[in-house]
C-alpha cells in the first residue's frame, strides 16, 4: 500500500499551544493522522521541537516551520513509499534530517508524520493500532501510573518533584487500577481542601497543592489510602535540577528524600 499524499496543519494541545498534525493519505484512500503535543519541561537530552519562535504570533510557539518541512521536505520522499514499511519511514526522515537531534525538520515533523503513517497502516489493515505496530505479538496492556500532585513545572514549583505518581503494582487488571487510584485520588482532595492547601488542578489532571516541604505530598497520601509497604505505592518524577549524594537526592530546597 503506498502512500499518495501527505500534509501538515497546526492545531492546539491541551494547554491551548500549537502543535503539529500529520496526516497521511494512502492510494486506496485510507487515512492516518498524527499529532505531537509536548510536555511542560524538556529533558536535555530530547530532540528538538521545532517552533517558529516569532513572539509576535502564539507567542513564539507557532510551528508553521515544521509544517512547511512535513509538506515540502518530507512529503516529496515518502510519497509513493510503502506505508507497511514502518522502520523504512523513519530511518528515511531521520537520514533527510541529518542531525543528531533533528534540529533541522524537528523532531515534532518526522514524529507526527512518524505516527501517520503508522495509524494510515492500521487503518488500511482493518486493525486497532497496537495489533499493527506489533504485528500480533503486542498483547499485554501496561498498567498506568497515574498523577495525584503536581509540582515542578506542572504546578509553579511548589514542590522539587515534578509528578507524585500512584502505582497499582499489585491490581490484577486495569479496570482494578482505575479504581483504586480513583479512591485515593479524591480521598487525597478532601484532605487537601479539610487542611486549607488545595488550589486547583496542575497540569496533567494531579491536584495543586499548596505545600511548603516535599515530604507532605507523602503525609497526605498515606491517609488517603496509600501506605509505603504496601500497594498501591508512590513513584516520584524528578525534574532535571537534583543531585544525587550517598544515595540520597539532594533537591532544590536543600530538603531531602531517600531514593
Amino acid at each position: 500500500m503506498k502512500i499518495a499524499s501527505l500534509s501538515a496543519c497546526q492545531v492546539f494541545d491541551s494547554r491551548g499551544n500549537p502543535t503539529i498534525e500529520a496526516e497521511v493519505t494512502l492510494d486506496n484512500g485510507a487515512r492516518g493522522r498524527g499529532m505531537v503535543p509536548s510536555g511542560a519541561s524538556t529533558g536535555q537530552f530530547e530532540a528538538l521541537e521545532l517552533r517558529d519562535g516569532d513572539p509576535k504570533r502564539f507567542r513564539g510557539k507557532s510551528v508553521f516551520k515544521a509544517i512547511a518541512n512535513v509538506q515540502e521536505i518530507i512529503a516529496p520522499v515518502l510519497r509513493g513509499r510503502d506505508v507497511f514499511d514502518q522502520a523504512g519511514l523513519d530511518r528515511a526522515m531521520i537520514e533527510l534530517d541529518g542531525t543528531p537531534n533533528k534540529n533541522r525538520l524537528g523532531a515534532n515533523a518526522i514524529l507526527a508524520v512518524s505516527r501517520a503513517a503508522a495509524q494510515a497502516a492500521a487503518t488500511a489493515r482493518g486493525e486497532p493500532l497496537f495489533v499493527s505496530l506489533g504485528q500480533g505479538r503486542g498483547t499485554l496492556l501496561p498498567l498506568p501510573e497515574i498523577q495525584i500532585f503536581g509540582g515542578g513545572a506542572h504546578a509553579n514549583w511548589r514542590t522539587d518533584v515534578q509528578d507524585f505518581l500512584l502505582m497499582a503494582n499489585g491490581a490484577r487488571s486495569y479496570a482494578e487500577v482505575m479504581e483504586l487510584t480513583h479512591n485515593v485520588y479524591h480521598a487525597a482532595g478532601d484532605l487537601l481542601k479539610e487542611r486549607g492547601k488545595y488550589f486547583g488542578v496542575a497540569d496533567e489532571g494531579g491536584y495543586w497543592p499548596k505545600f511548603t516541604t516535599n515530604g507532605e505530598p507523602l503525609q497526605t497520601t498515606s491517609p488517603a489510602g496509600w501506605r509505603p509497604t504496601r500497594w498501591p505505592c508512590l513513584a516520584a518524577a524528578w525534574p532535571g535540577k537534583w543531585q544525587h549524594r550517598f544515595g540520597r537526592a539532594v533537591i532544590g530546597s536543600a530538603q531531602c528524600l531517600s531514593v
